[in-house]
């Protein structure tokens, strides 16, 4: 029951991903020439709106995980659901360029507390250290997003305008993704944790400044292995075609990154997941720079192999966002913890269209030996990272010192003991003497008050005797009075 409970989760979290991902992220790509036109505005100006999107997005991320860290990750997706079509609904219904900024802030408002980092926090608030199976599946299910999202909304375009299709989106938001995100399982609410509360036993390291380099290792990487994937969606086509390609191939090539990212993650779910995160995370930020090496020496022939390097790469490193910081630092905090990681992450993200841009009118294909060197940069970070020997070997430290710590604490029990029997025998024996020195007292009053009883009774004896003799002497002399008065009558 528990397993089929966790696929029914993965199934309805995938799904509201996808919707997510395609009503959002892969809107501006097919809607954003219709909106220019009408809103009477240049296309750029409506990416740079959705780059504004992005940037909120960074800014409501850590907030958004400690929200799910909390309260789980049900009431937060069911809002951003709602956020989602508001969002959509202010978009479709703008009509220059500051309601077209303020409906995309809000669109990044949902985004920022919506998509996978919040999904991830989710899965991790359900399912603990046994999450890595589940972030995998929704990745599976939402790597099909740009597949249902692009010709769907060229569909809507097609037959209700721009502004129809966003209307569509957000009814499909609050017709399908509000009730696939209630039917997340509820979770209790906890109290804020102790920031000083130890991190969980599998988590590794402990310390603080291996935990502040490993975090900003993380956000590095996520933050260049971001760019990469956003300038690769931007520019992939002029990519090509400054390479040597035609527009047909480069086309054609494009179109085989959404599979090669789908296999990627199927071989993470399959044979990959057998292996520790960091080595599968080692494995894909190697794809983009060799698909690019194999590239610019041989051409457009490797352009194929480029694609499905990067596009597996990439597939991967999505589900590495999610399981590396929870092989690394645990489940407690991680909601927080992502959004904080990640947000570095969107600002390069928002910032690739045009820096990567810049580079490709200023060197053309070579440019990509930029994205490559960033790419090795981040293959460099994750090496940085503590393995799994090391994450054994810093538990086992860190249980020494919790042993350490344990035995200090008991010797301290035991200092605490022995003083406080010493204190004991102190009363004790003070009130032993005390007990004695007021027998001896009670004691001796009595014995003084026997003496003086003794004297008393002395004394009374002595008066009794006195008494009695003076009785003698009273009845002899009433005797003799008698005798007197009879000798008187007679004389007389």
């Amino acid at each position: 029951m528990a397993a089929a409970s966790n696929v029914g989760t993965v199934a309805a979290l995938g799904t509201a991903q996808t919707l997510a991902w395609a009503s959002t992220y892969y809107l501006p790509a097919m809607l954003a020439v219709p909106m220019a036109r009408e809103l009477g505005v240049s296309t750029p100006t409506v990416f740079a709106a959705f780059s504004v999107a992005l940037g909120v997005s960074a800014l409501i991320g850590p907030w958004a995980g400690r929200a799910i860290d909390l309260h789980g990750g049900r009431p937060v997706l069911m809002g951003t659901s709602l956020l989602f079509a508001f969002g959509l609904l202010a978009l479709g219904a703008s009509q220059g360029i500051w309601s077209l900024f303020a409906a995309w802030a809000l669109i990044g408002l949902a985004m920022g507390s919506g998509l996978y980092e919040a999904a991830f926090s989710a899965l991790v608030r359900l399912y603990g250290h046994g999450s890595r199976n589940a972030i995998t599946g929704i990745t599976l299910i939402a790597g099909f997003a740009s597949t249902v999202g692009w010709p769907l909304s060229a569909l809507l375009e097609t037959h209700f305008g721009w502004r129809g299709a966003c209307f569509a989106w957000a009814g499909l938001h609050l017709l399908l993704g509000l009730p696939l995100n209630a039917a997340l399982p509820r979770v209790a609410v906890v109290a804020p944790s102790d920031p000083k509360k130890p991190l969980d036993i599998d988590a590794v390291p402990q310390s603080a400044f291996r935990a502040r380099t490993t975090t900003a290792l993380l956000a590095f990487v996520f933050a260049t292995t971001w760019f990469i994937s956003t300038a690769m969606a931007a520019h992939l086509p002029s990519l090509l075609q400054a390479s040597g390609a035609s527009l047909a191939v480069a086309v054609g090539v494009g179109a085989l990154i959404g599979p090669a990212q789908v296999a990627g993650r199927l071989l993470e779910f399959g044979f990959l997941r057998h292996v520790h995160p960091l080595l599968s995370a080692r494995l894909a930020a190697l794809g983009h720079p060799l698909g690019v090496v194999g590239l610019l020496i041989a051409g457009p022939v490797l352009a194929p192999l480029f694609a499905v390097l990067h596009g597996a790469g990439n597939g991967i490193l999505t589900i590495a966002k999610g399981t590396l910081p929870l092989v690394l630092f645990g489940p407690q905090g991680y909601g927080a913890r992502q959004g904080w990681l990640m947000l570095p992450a969107r600002v390069a993200q928002a910032l690739a269209p045009f820096l990567f841009g810049l580079a490709l009118v200023r060197w053309g294909a070579g440019a990509l030996w930029l994205s490559a060197g960033l790419g090795i940069l981040a293959l460099l970070a994750i090496m940085a990272l503590p393995g799994e020997c090391t994450q054994l070997a810093q538990q086992v430290a860190d249980l020494q010192e919790r042993i350490a710590a344990e035995e200090r604490h008991r010797q301290s029990l035991e200092e605490k003991h022995q003083h406080a029997r010493q204190a004991l025998e102190h009363f004790r024996q003070s009130t032993k003497e005390q007990r004695d020195q007021d027998q001896r007292k009670h004691e001796q009053q009595v014995q003084y008050l026997l003496a003086e009883l003794r004297t008393v009774n002395d004394t009374l004896a002595t008066k009794q005797q006195e008494a009695v003799h003076a009785l003698q002497d009273n009845a002899r002399l009433l005797g003799d009075l008698s005798r007197a008065q009879g000798d008187l009558h007679q004389a007389q």
